[in-house]
């Protein structure tokens, strides 16, 4: 399963040991990619990233599982990109915690192969939560856009839907499309 996708990917690599941050990103480079970044604490990670997005970011935890797990929280928050635990060592308590952070996995090998796959599934696992996310949203445009059609026009949910559905039909939109207009728009009407 060879996604041209997640190939020549650029990736930060975060970690407070400057001689394992080299040994991560000679794996990282073996396996085809881009080490665009490497900081060693959380306001090096944050500036890194700055102006340069990367693909993935891989956080090597060292003796300290406090500052991995504090790479890990600020990476995750601002992420709109997948973070790894880059493990040399099976540490279950440690993978536990920064899942409960929000990492996307772990990597617990130094073969190139290994962190390919890792890479992989990341990112696909990552692009659902994205379009599932965008769902949501999705979702609850219809459902406030309902709202506002219910009280301008005295309708029922059903009807209000019917509504916002008859339009994207006739207008060959989304119905998510037309109920965005409908909040943008309705600020201007009159109320019912």
């Amino acid at each position: 399963m060879d996604d041209p996708q997640t190939r020549g990917l650029r990736i930060l690599l975060a970690d407070e040991n400057q001689e394992r941050l080299e040994r991560v990103a000679a794996v990282v480079r073996q396996a085809g990619h881009e080490v665009i970044a490497r900081a060693v604490g959380p306001a090096d990670a944050l500036e890194s990233v700055a102006g340069d997005q990367p693909d993935v970011a891989l956080v090597a935890p060292g003796p300290r599982d406090d500052h991995a797990l504090e790479l890990v929280a600020c990476l995750v928050e601002d992420a709109s990109w997948p973070v790894l635990l880059y493990m040399e060592e099976d540490d279950a308590t440690l993978a536990r915690e920064a899942a409960r952070l929000g990492v996307f996995g772990t990597v617990a090998d130094r073969d190139p192969e290994q962190l390919q796959s890792s890479l992989e599934v990341a990112l696909r696992r990552f692009a659902e939560r994205r379009d599932l996310e965008a769902a949501f949203e999705r979702r609850a445009v219809i459902e406030r856009a309902k709202g506002i059609l219910m009280e301008r026009h005295g309708l029922g949910e059903r009807e209000a839907f019917e509504l916002l559905r008859g339009h994207a039909r006739a207008n060959q939109e989304r119905v998510a499309t037309v109920a965005r207009a409908v909040l943008d728009g309705h600020p201007l009407l009159p109320r019912g």
